[in-house]
């Protein structure tokens, strides 16, 4: 009845188990004298009894009976069985082989293994080992050796083995892990950096979530269109219908302070986008010219294209080096420059149809474009291998996520589908509850993992979705007109920011309430 007993709040945990698991749990950490105490008091040994005696009867070369022990054993399917007595008949084969045995060699594998009809390949590779080792003329193998490959064979049964005859290995830390990992996942606003304590249920708060604003940035002069933070999470840029482009300083209270001014593009700046060591600067005007600017004196190092380039999006490689941009025009495809201007590939064509949209991810390995509207097209740039995802609904915008394993689009259905981007033939996950109709609306990943989405709305709310909910989680108020475009610190997990068509990008941090 011992067996049956329960502890535990709810009277889930059998007793015997705990005990066993705890056992196993010091002679992992160390603490094998602790173990052998609480064994000998508990009378619960770590190993359960049928393998004490299996290992035993290997470690004393006693094949007949562990071979028995493993006929008895209860609950074994017949395929795990037979796997097990193969691996104990093998090294019985290699003893009988060190100890010049062939005959005894030669019966165990014609009799033993064919009663455990495994396949015939098998047989053949083992009896061409059987011949090798013939050839070898073993019989100087030390005690020594033969002992290690017997131990060795008993931890190849530990895995073989099912519980409750083998516990799985590092149980308790195991069931811990998952525990901890199933509060994260319930904690929608989960955004510490710091250890989990086990001393107490983990829950994150709303107040050290990005849900009030405590800067608001007026500096430009008509609608604000595009607002990315840096990699290092330093810097922040934003470009405007006013045709300039912005770089602001992140300071240490989360508020940011005007660095430069770019001056020099003759449209609005729909576009910018941060060189991998935040050292460059490309943005991108509105049917017209790419231009590269260096971060610490805001100067413009260099124009790509010419007023007859359209660019409609542009991205970087992980070098720093290289970079890649995309037309609406159909004629001029997408093109890979270095930073000196000069063409390293274009892909362009009569088939080609026109890029609203495109991203590298981090690692460099896809090169991610939105053609003709509504196909989302995901180029392997190491195997020149790609696929094609369609959505049903116009696509205005695309975000990578820094992991290099999912991609964001914002519908006109005012739907965001998140796509993975190695897996094929899946269905996204869908979030839903923003605006957005008739303008292009940009979303973004954030927070620490990457574990939310935030987005702009046609209906001047900032949208946040926790990547398990399709629902949003906050809905943050204060812009006047359309936000355009959101991007999440990817440093500083409690700051957002926003840009919008009332001319003003606001800075999002946790609420002041708690100070």
């Amino acid at each position: 009845m011992e067996n049956l007993e329960t502890v535990g709040p709810n009277g889930l945990i059998k007793k015997h188990e705990l005990v066993r698991i705890i056992i196993q749990c010091l002679y992992s950490l160390g603490y094998s004298k602790s173990a052998a105490c609480l064994e000998s008091e508990s009378r619960i040994k770590c190993k359960s009894p049928e393998f004490e005696s299996l290992e035993s009867q290997i470690l004393n070369a006693d094949w007949d009976d562990s071979i028995r022990s493993l006929d008895k054993i209860n609950g074994l399917t017949d395929e795990t069985r037979a796997s097990a007595i193969c691996l104990v008949l093998e090294q019985c084969l290699l003893e009988c082989l060190n100890c010049g045995d062939i005959s005894l060699a030669l019966d165990i594998l014609q009799k033993q293994f064919s009663a455990l009809k495994i396949s015939t390949c098998m047989v053949h590779k083992l009896s061409y080992e059987l011949l090798s080792l013939k050839g070898l003329q073993l019989g100087c193998t030390d005690y020594d050796a033969v002992h290690e490959l017997r131990k060795r064979l008993v931890s190849e049964l530990e895995k073989v083995l099912p519980p409750p005859i083998i516990l799985p290995e590092r149980r308790l830390e195991h069931l811990v892990e998952m525990a901890i990992s199933a509060q994260i996942d319930g904690c929608i606003y989960h955004s510490s950096t710091d250890t989990i304590s086990l001393y107490r249920d983990h829950h994150c708060d709303r107040d050290q979530f990005p849900t009030e604003t405590i800067q608001i940035l007026t500096n430009h002069q008509n609608e604000v269109w595009f607002v990315q933070f840096s990699n290092n999470g330093e810097y922040l840029a934003s470009s405007s219908s006013d045709c300039t482009a912005i770089i602001w300083k992140v300071q240490d209270d989360n508020r940011v302070n005007l660095r430069h001014i770019l001056r020099s593009h003759k449209n609005p700046v729909s576009f910018v986008a941060w060189s991998p060591d935040d050292t460059m600067l490309l943005t991108c005007g509105n049917l017209e010219v790419l231009k590269l600017w260096d971060v610490e004196t805001g100067t413009c190092k260099h124009t790509f294209g010419n007023d007859g380039f359209t660019v409609s999006s542009c991205a970087w490689f992980p070098d720093s080096k290289c970079i890649v941009c995309g037309s609406s025009d159909p004629k001029k495809g997408i093109y890979m420059w270095d930073c000196e201007g000069n063409e390293i590939k274009a892909w362009k064509g009569m088939r080609m149809p026109k890029v609203l949209d495109l991203a590298v991810t981090p690692d460099g390995e896809n090169l991610i474009s939105i053609f003709s509207d509504k196909d989302i097209r995901i180029l392997n740039l190491s195997t020149s291998t790609e696929r094609v995802v369609s959505e049903e609904h116009s696509i205005t915008s695309l975000s990578v996520s820094g992991d290099n394993k999912s991609l964001i689009v914002n519908l006109n259905s005012q739907e965001i589908h998140l796509w993975d981007i190695t897996e094929k033939n899946m269905k996204p996950r869908k979030y839903k509850g923003h605006k957005q109709q008739k303008y292009v609306i940009r979303s973004c990943f954030g927070g620490l993992n990457s574990m939310f989405i935030a987005s702009g709305s046609e209906d001047s709310k900032v949208y946040i979705w926790n990547l398990r909910n399709s629902n949003p989680i906050e809905i943050l108020s204060g812009h006047m007109m359309t936000v355009n475009c959101v991007s999440w610190n990817p440093v500083r997990h409690q700051m957002l920011a926003s840009a919008s068509d009332d001319n003003t990008i606001r800075i999002w941090g946790p609420s002041r309430k708690m100070e």
